[in-house]
């Protein structure tokens, strides 16, 4: 198997959701979804192969974009919306 690269596999890189501001926060989402997304399917070469499929498919971008919402709103959360 063409296993995904440890470092793409930590569920909360860092060790916290703690950031300095939400322009950081949105970066931690983005990471922490597609780090749930490698745990999930960590053959890359099954990973890349269904690209073609979601990349162009409007649902699919629309619910990946839903799932870093809702990590980016636990990220807020956890930061007291960097009040």
């Amino acid at each position: 198997m063409n296993r995904v690269p440890d470092s793409e596999l930590e569920l909360v890189p860092g060790g916290t959701l703690i950031t300095p501001d939400a322009t950081a926060g949105r970066a931690l989402a983005f990471t922490l979804a597609r780090h749930s997304i490698h745990n999930l399917q960590p053959d890359l070469d099954v990973l890349k192969g269904g690209r073609p499929n979601y990349s162009t498919n409007p649902d699919s971008l629309i619910a990946a974009s839903q799932v870093v919402a809702i990590e980016f709103a636990t990220i807020a959360a956890a930061n007291g919306y960097w009040r």
